[in-house]
């Protein structure tokens, strides 16, 4: 029997491209996605069925994954990948665009979470992997609130693993750095918009600027990382994180090694605050 794995947030980027290289390796996909009927390409694969979910949505949500259920019979992966990031200073970031950020990034990986484990337990195994970022272990300057976002769902992974590592079910973080996709664009919100009064942050905002704009020579490509998810589903022992990409893999090293003020005190100077 064919195995099938779910992922949310598949209209592009690392969604897209997990969902078409695990159909090309015989699985069968549930992509989901706000819209799928502007969906061209994935609806054209073999095995790929697209399901509408909006993972702010807990109705849907539950009659999204009883439907993948009765379409496939078994979900033996769950791919947690709709999210996005809010950048900016926290101080002009007003309530609904906070409560947007972890309703989407952290209330709606749980909802999904929580709508799979029956069936999983049911089935005695399963694995679910949250695409956190290596911005759930490091932090920069801009981006209090994705962060927040990343760092609660490494901590409820690491936690669930032992909760239902008795049942079978595995829980991983997927943590990887710059990937090449429109994460600047459709992925990301700023709390400022062009004009508004930014006081006292006109130095911070000009540096994330200028990084965003630094380009993309050391990033991943979305192809990448979905080869790496799809060795982790195909693992026996999969690992509780899989951090990805070569600036990950860097910054995730001198975090091992040095003290959080060496940390941020690098960080400052690379942004050139310091």
């Amino acid at each position: 029997m064919k195995k099938t794995i779910v992922i949310t947030g598949a209209s592009s980027g690392i969604g897209k491209a997990t969902a078409k290289y695990f159909a090309e390796n015989g699985w069968n996909v549930a992509a989901t996605m706000r819209k799928p009927e502007n969906e061209k390409e994935l609806n054209s694969l073999a095995n790929v069925k697209l399901t509408s979910l909006d993972v702010t949505d807990k109705t849907q949500v539950k009659s999204a994954i009883d439907q993948i259920e009765r379409d496939f019979g078994q979900i033996d992966v769950l791919l947690n990948n709709a999210g996005y990031g809010l950048i900016g200073p926290l101080e002009l970031a007003d309530e609904e665009q906070i409560y947007k950020q972890f309703e989407t990034n952290v209330f709606g990986c749980l909802r999904t979470i929580k709508a799979v484990l029956p069936a999983m337990k049911a089935n005695g195994k399963g694995l679910i992997l949250n695409v956190t970022s290596i911005g759930g272990i490091i932090t920069m300057p801009m981006a209090s609130l994705y962060h927040a976002t990343k760092f609660a769902m490494e901590g409820l992974s690491q936690s669930l693993n032992y909760e239902l590592n008795p049942l079978n079910i595995k829980v991983a973080t997927i943590a990887p750095g710059g990937v090449s996709t429109d994460f600047s664009g459709r992925s990301m919100e700023m709390t400022v918009s062009d004009g508004e009064p930014i006081e006292g942050y006109e130095n911070l905002i000009t540096a994330m600027n200028n990084f965003l704009n630094r380009g993309e020579e050391r990033a991943s490509t979305s192809e990448d990382i979905a080869k790496a998810i799809f060795e982790a589903a195909n693992s026996e022992n999969p690992k509780v994180r899989y951090v990805l990409g070569s600036d990950a893999a860097q910054y995730y090293g001198m975090y091992r090694q040095m003290e959080i003020e060496d940390v941020q005190n690098f960080t400052k100077q690379f942004f050139g605050l310091a």
